[in-house]
């Protein structure tokens, strides 16, 4: 279970010649993100992913920050019917109306949650548990995923079920989900 490049042992779905999907699951999965706009995109971007690879996404995330204004909030929660339909016509990105949509629903109500939207979403993360042995042991939603889920629909987010919110918490470090026998160190001591 070793990239034939470098001989590090990484979690069994980056195990792959792609370097974009590597460098990804090395510098960023399971690393602790934190601020509102870091987490709106990443909270876009799980939604877009929905139903596709992240490897489709990641060639893609350069063209949604450009097409979505960087993933700025108010300017997001502003945009138009026009907007839509040059989001539509954008082929650097997924073109999936209900996506695109939904992130535009998101972003109003994100601007309406009345708190800080990294702060709220920090709020479901589980305490730090043992990374999990083998990637058979880590599960596809957990009760904190399905909490965030339910809150997040209730204050009319989209796109965010319980598979999506988990799968959130484990991109940006609210759960470490790499495999005790991964190279990346551990990195949420200390974050709360």
């Amino acid at each position: 279970m070793t990239a034939p490049d470098d001989g590090r042992v990484r979690c069994g779905w980056a195990q792959t010649d792609d370097k974009t999907y590597r460098d990804y699951h090395d510098n960023e999965w399971g690393l602790p993100l934190q601020g509102r706009l870091q987490l709106f995109e990443r909270m876009s971007l799980e939604a877009f992913q929905s139903g596709l690879s992240w490897l489709t996404i990641l060639r893609k995330r350069e063209n949604f920050r450009r097409a979505f204004d960087g993933f700025d909030i108010e300017t997001v929660a502003a945009y138009d019917d026009a907007d839509v339909e040059r989001l539509m016509a954008d082929s650097g990105i997924v073109r999936n109306r209900a996506k695109v949509a939904a992130t535009i629903a998101n972003a109003r109500a994100a601007i309406e949650l009345g708190t800080d939207l990294s702060d709220f979403l920090w709020s479901f993360a589980p305490p730090a548990r043992p990374r999990p042995a083998s990637m058979s042991e880590v599960p596809a939603t957990t009760p904190e995923s399905t909490a965030m889920a339910k809150e997040l629909k209730r204050r009319g987010f989209k796109f965010v079920g319980p598979t999506t919110a988990y799968a959130l918490m484990q991109a940006t470090g609210m759960v470490d989900d790499h495999v005790q026998s991964c190279w990346v160190p551990t990195a949420r001591s200390g974050v709360t």
